[in-house]
């Protein structure tokens, strides 16, 4: 693990955002461990130094200026946020659609043909919600220049269709549910990521 990637462990540690238990993930998969982003986020300057550091972080794999940061809601709206105001643009979001499930610009968000963008999550596992919110933009006409995350749960496995980083990349056990090992010795399991799995 990078120095980075260890400063970035020991922040969530510190703020007990690092749970540690039976984990049912967004993506549907089960995990031993779960890093509860909010927990960290509600700390504004530590909110305020992650955006700047994965600002960097893009930084280092962008080629063009970058004209708007969207992330998808719940999780990616305050790293999002704290993203754009390090690179000095506007900030959107995507919702999901509570009948189709569809992520979708709302509230009067747009983009407009050709604007040039990079989506911010706060955790990828399997890389599903940025791809959704990358197609969206895409279906929009924007140009989406890379992705980034403060964790990457994958191992960088994950992909999504366009360059990506992360403050930290860990390889972090996450089961099937009937492969489960959890499941298998009945250890209780808990959802507690922002919607549904």
């Amino acid at each position: 693990m990078t120095p980075q990637a260890e400063s970035v462990i020991d922040l969530f540690r510190a703020t007990g955002a690092y749970l540690e238990g039976h984990f049912r993930l967004t993506s549907g998969l089960h995990s031993p461990n779960y890093l509860q982003c909010a927990l960290v986020l509600r700390h504004a300057p530590a909110a305020e130094d992650l955006g700047r550091r994965l600002a960097a972080q893009l930084g280092t794999i962008l080629d063009e200026p970058v004209a708007l940061v969207v992330s998808p809601a719940l999780g990616g709206l305050i790293i999002g946020h704290e993203v754009a105001r390090a690179l000095g643009t506007p900030f959107l979001f995507t919702e999901r659609d509570p009948e189709t499930r569809k992520m979708l610009l709302r509230r009067g968000f747009t983009v407009q043909p050709g604007e040039t963008v990079v989506v911010v999550e706060d955790v990828i596992t399997t890389g599903g919600s940025t791809r959704e919110v990358i197609d969206t933009l895409h279906a929009a006409g924007a140009r989406v220049l890379a992705a980034g995350s403060i964790i990457d749960r994958s191992g960088g496995a994950a992909g999504v269709g366009v360059r990506r980083v992360a403050l930290a990349t860990l390889q972090v056990a996450a089961h099937r549910p009937e492969e489960c090992p959890l499941c298998r010795e009945g250890v209780p399991l808990v959802k507690p990521g922002s919607r549904p799995a």
